[in-house]
């Protein structure tokens, strides 16, 4: 039977070609996508923990005894190196240059490490430092040179004076000064000098927001956040490499470490997202489109696959008739089908991942600061699922015509096939069927919607299994009953084309001749522009949506601040809004505000009438009406809060996922911190502008000054760019999917043209030229396949709008868009596909004889 096999398949090869390469399309498809799914989860996870290094476990946050925490951590077996997360920030001076910068702790792993060092070595002792390569030039210093360093110790009693302390020592500081403070202030500025030993730069953008970031050894770092010793550093966190045995290590340290948390990276970095109250966002909408995806390749292979095998009935009556039996041939199709379905989706496999390597190598040339790996690295699930699925699709496509063709009798196989006539319509059971997946999963697909707009799943996931389930059998409930529907909207679209001429007319009559013909050549196109608009609407809305969550996060691009608490004077003011791409400056003032329960709170006070510059909508909308605008986890989901300024005031408050915190006129004049000159700069960004280069702009213009600049724009920049290689890998999987489409439409439209060859002979025999004929076949496909980009418009549409929904509830607010740009090209695109697909199958039935077309095989 292997040999009848193979040779049917050398026989058949040309037939067998097209639905090859269209399962080697699909299995390149799903291969894309899954290799992508795990690209994107590792960027997307290293993008937010990139602060963390490569470390194996985060522990924290460690509230005290941060020093204890460390050491207890060291002693855990299968732990190799640990150090602390905290961040430092002090004031650089080389001549009349001065630079504010972040500093963190040298780790004491190189895994450890979120900066790289590019130049010199890294600091070994408190008064050593190493500086970003562009913080350098900025100063006009190198790798050698001595700076002048300034920070702030804070005290809780108002002190004048104070002595130094910290990374200058007699031995190699040179000269501290000491600068008295005012009685009233509680912050004493210290000096000293440090030595630039090297120059680093920040690979993945782990501090983007704070313009980049410097290192020093632990001891400069402690000193430097303005406390005596480690375990003054308050919600510090610890990162611990293993030696690699992470869940040993893990387990030892949750025993020694009661009460504290202790996380994988990635588990880090799912906290981070969920701080937010969005999940993991990217993840999920990948794993969404993966599993569309698959669902949609399969249709496709299915569609292309069972047609060819309904071709072969006549052969397989004839070995019927020379004593074959049944069960042999239902064998050799599955068999053919099963061999058919490994050997592409193998070639697919390769063909996928030569995919997702060449997309890697281009984004990495021009997505800096989004965190890629430089090849793919293929898993055994992103290898073995493609072929699985191939070969599963292939023989279930293989199935029901295989078991119709052995079920025929062998004599009346051999006769010729009647000319289907338009009663040859579906039965009521597909229409039963049809129905119940229709009505059954768009239900479904509406509870995941619900589910996940009013946040009632207890995981995420769920929302999108729900969805998925829903979309997945109303689509298919769709396609099942296509034969019932398609053909009669067909019919109808093709009513006003049928009067420009014979051929026309009888393409439009051809399309209700045969229901099942037409809507196996429709469906292919509804299938592949489905998908293709689905997935642009999804990752369109996905992207709104999501900007407008990280305004929320971050509502004010730069904010400038006094590192002593003093006045902002005018010149200052002037020279930031001066740099290129500052569209708005606000001067205002900082305080801090505890609550009822004591915990405290630093603020910006935000007049009404300077709402202007923030990018959050409700946040602006709430501070003209005088609510306050505090991080949800600090005032939880509380309208009103009591707190404590110069007086106790009870104050409405808008929570929202911010760690910024705005407070409204009317709350800082009740709580007596209204008054006094502004100490803060709020500065809006110029659409389109670079944030890391205004950041950088920024600092060099307040350079002369005691300033520190933190940008939230900067944040959100380089979360955008995680989007835009979201989306760029979505758009060059979009292409696989169209030409998906596109050999679907060239195979039915083939097929079909070769069933009608005796028809198209009789019209050739009763007057109807060549060039009639061409264009009448040439009609009929630019219609069906017209008619098939529409419906999967509105389908995409419909569906894309719903996945969205579905995955970004959480959300709150999701953006549905269209994409306008996409939709048309998507029209066009179907035209063409249906014209060139009709165009070699329509020269072909010209140029054969009609006497040698009407004769019987």
């Amino acid at each position: 039977m292997l040999r009848l096999t193979l040779a049917q398949m050398r026989r058949s090869l040309a037939r067998l070609v097209a639905a090859g390469v269209a399962i080697l399309l699909g299995s390149a498809f799903v291969t894309a996508t899954l290799t992508a799914g795990d690209v994107i989860t590792r960027g997307g996870y290293d993008a937010i923990t990139a602060s963390y290094g490569s470390a194996d476990l985060v522990v924290g946050p460690v509230e005290e005894n941060l020093a204890d925490v460390l050491d207890t951590a060291r002693r855990a077996p299968g732990v190799v190196a640990t150090d602390p997360f905290i961040a430092g920030w002090a004031s650089f001076q080389s001549g009349r240059r001065t630079l504010n910068q972040t500093i963190v702790p040298v780790p004491s792993d190189p895994g450890l490490a979120s900066l790289e060092v590019v130049a010199g070595r890294a600091p070994t002792t408190p008064t050593e430092v190493a500086l970003p390569d562009r913080a350098a030039e900025r100063l006009g210093i190198g790798v050698g040179d001595v700076l002048t360093t300034t920070w702030w110790v804070w005290s809780d009693e108002p002190a004048p004076a104070a002595e130094p302390t910290g990374p200058s020592s007699d031995e190699a500081a040179g000269d501290v000064e000491d600068v008295p403070v005012a009685e009233e202030s509680s912050a004493t500025e210290v000096t000293g000098e440090v030595t630039v030993v090297g120059l680093v730069s920040d690979p993945h953008g782990a501090w983007a927001r704070f313009g980049g970031a410097g290192t020093a050894v632990t001891e400069a770092v402690v000193t430097w956040t303005g406390a005596e010793t480690l375990d003054e550093v308050y919600g510090a966190r610890v990162l611990v490499a293993t030696d690699g045995s992470p869940a040993a290590a893990r387990a030892a340290l949750t025993d020694a470490l009661p009460g504290i948390d202790v996380r994988t990276r990635d588990e880090a970095a799912a906290a981070s997202v969920e701080q937010y109250g969005a999940g993991n966002v990217v993840v999920l909408m990948v794993l969404g489109f993966a599993a569309v995806s698959l669902l949609v390749a399969a249709l496709v292979i299915a569609n292309t696959f069972q047609v060819i095998v309904a071709q072969r009935t006549r052969m397989l009556a004839l070995l019927r008739c020379v004593g074959a039996r049944r069960g042999q041939l239902r064998t050799s199709v599955l068999l053919e089908a099963a061999i058919l379905g490994a050997v592409a989706g193998v070639a697919g496999v390769a063909v996928g991942l030569a995919l997702a390597q060449g997309a890697l190598s281009v984004l990495n040339r021009v997505q800096d600061g989004v965190p890629l790996p430089p090849f793919v690295q293929p898993t055994p699930g992103n290898v073995l699922v493609p072929v699985l699925v191939s070969v599963v699709v292939t023989v279930g496509a293989a199935l029901v015509p295989a078991h119709a063709a052995t079920r025929v009798s062998p004599v009346a196989a051999l006769r010729p096939a009647d000319a289907p006539t338009v009663r040859a319509r579906p039965g009521r059971v597909r229409l039963a069927i049809s129905l119940l997946l229709s009505v059954g999963g768009t239900a479904v697909l509406l509870g995941g919607v619900a589910m996940a707009r009013s946040d009632l799943a207890v995981d995420e996931m769920l929302n999108l299994l729900v969805g998925v389930l829903g979309g997945s059998a109303s689509f298919v409930g769709l396609l099942v009953g296509a034969p019932l529907w398609l053909p009669h909207v067909v019919s109808a679209v093709g009513r006003p084309v049928s009067s420009i001429s014979t051929s026309a007319r009888l393409a439009a009559a051809n399309t209700l001749r045969n229901p099942r013909r037409t809507s196996a050549t429709s469906a292919a196109l509804v299938i592949g522009v489905t998908l293709v608009v689905m997935m642009s609407t999804g990752a369109l809305s996905a992207e709104r949506t999501m900007a407008r969550q990280m305004d929320e996060e971050g509502p004010v691009d730069l904010v400038v601040v006094t590192g002593s608490g003093a006045a902002v004077s005018a010149s200052v003011r002037g020279r930031v809004a001066d740099v290129d791409g500052v569209a708005d400056v606000v001067a205002t003032r900082t305080a801090t505000v505890t609550a009822a329960d004591g915990g405290d709170l630093s603020v910006v006070v935000v007049d009404a009438q300077d709402v202007h510059v923030l990018r959050d909508a409700a946040s602006a909308e709430a501070l003209a009406e005088g609510r306050s605008v505090l991080p949800r986890w600090w005032a939880r989901d509380a309208t009103s809060l009591v707190a404590e300024g110069e007086r106790t005031a009870t104050i409405d408050v808008l929570p929202r996922n911010t760690d910024t915190a705005l407070l409204a006129s009317p709350a800082a004049q009740a709580l007596g911190v209204a008054d006094g000159d502004p100490d803060a700069l709020l500065v809006r960004l110029e659409d389109g502008t670079d944030a890391a280069t205004a950041i950088l702009d920024v600092q060099q213009a307040v350079q002369d000054d005691d300033m520190q600049v933190e940008s939230s724009a900067a944040k959100r920049q380089s979360d955008e760019r995680v989007i835009e290689v979201v989306l760029a890998i979505v758009i060059g999987l979009l292409g696989v999917a169209v030409l998906i489409a596109l050999i679907g439409v060239a195979n039915t439209l083939s097929l079909s043209v070769i069933e009608r060859r005796r028809e198209s002979a009789t019209l050739r025999a009763v007057g109807l030229s060549r060039r009639g004929l061409q264009a009448m076949l040439a009609t009929e496909g630019m219609l069906i396949a017209g008619v098939g980009a529409l419906v999967g418009t509105a389908l995409g549409l419909l569906y894309g709008w719903a996945g969205a929904s579905t995955v970004l509830g959480p959300l709150g607010d999701v953006r549905l868009s269209v994409p306008w740009a996409h939709v048309g090209v998507v029209l066009v695109v179907a035209l063409l596909a249906g014209l060139v697909a009709s165009a070699l199958p329509a020269r072909a039935a010209a140029r054969t004889p009609p006497v040698a077309a009407l004769g019987v095989d």
